[in-house]
């Protein structure tokens, strides 16, 4: 392995980081969103919605984002409707993450007693006011190590935005592999940035639910 080789790449990776970071974290911050509401929505058995959200979940946990990039990217603009790669990096990440985030959010919510419901119903209080005073504070304390999973799934899934010509870091591995033949040095630096982006999450998702269950069971 030539060490002047990873100094000399070092500046390309690091930006290819920052872009991965960039998009994967605007993607995540989009499938949290969509994970709030569409549990509600299944949560409160909103009419029409409900049977929406679930076809919703169906279609992108069961299709590759592979697939819903090319869709979005390739597609759209057939129909008049132009996506930038970056642009379709998020959304695609945003909406495969939802569906994920969707479940999480709901089995948080479920596990919240109904007595507590209806206790804060006969207070007075409305739909909304019950969830995010009452449920949803719970709800997502319930739902932290599942969050952080989805997380670290969703920061993985960020290697397939090379197919779209983003230079993140597979694209960049991948690019430098082919003009210069330095596979070794490439694999290398490419594991190790993936590690850098991934594993404070890991180590930070493990010691969340190791002061959970503490919380709850005292051991």
């Amino acid at each position: 392995m030539d060490k002047d080789i990873l100094i000399e790449y070092l500046p390309l990776y690091k930006e290819a980081l920052l872009l991965t970071l960039k998009i994967g974290w605007q993607g995540i911050i989009l499938a949290f969103v969509i994970g709030l509401i569409g549990s509600a929505i299944l949560h409160f058995k909103v009419a029409v919605l409900k049977s929406i959200v679930g076809v919703y979940i169906e279609i992108f946990r069961n299709t590759p984002l592979l697939v819903q990039l090319f869709f979005i990217y390739f597609a759209l603009p057939k129909v008049g409707i132009q996506v930038t790669a970056e642009a379709c990096g998020v959304l695609g990440l945003g909406l495969l993450g939802g569906a994920y985030m969707i479940e999480t959010f709901r089995s948080g919510l479920e596990a919240i007693p109904v007595i507590q419901t209806e206790s804060a119903e006969s207070l007075g209080m409305n739909n909304f006011q019950v969830l995010w005073h009452v449920i949803l504070p719970q709800a997502i304390t319930i739902s932290v190590p599942g969050l952080l999973a989805n997380v670290i799934f969703l920061l993985k899934e960020t290697s397939v935005f090379s197919t779209i010509s983003l230079m993140d870091l597979m694209f960049t591995a991948k690019d430098l592999i082919g003009m210069y033949a330095k596979t070794i040095e490439c694999l290398f630096l490419l594991v190790v940035f993936y590690l850098i982006m991934l594993l404070p999450i890991s180590i930070l998702g493990a010691l969340v639910e190791r002061r959970m269950r503490y919380g709850q069971f005292g051991d």
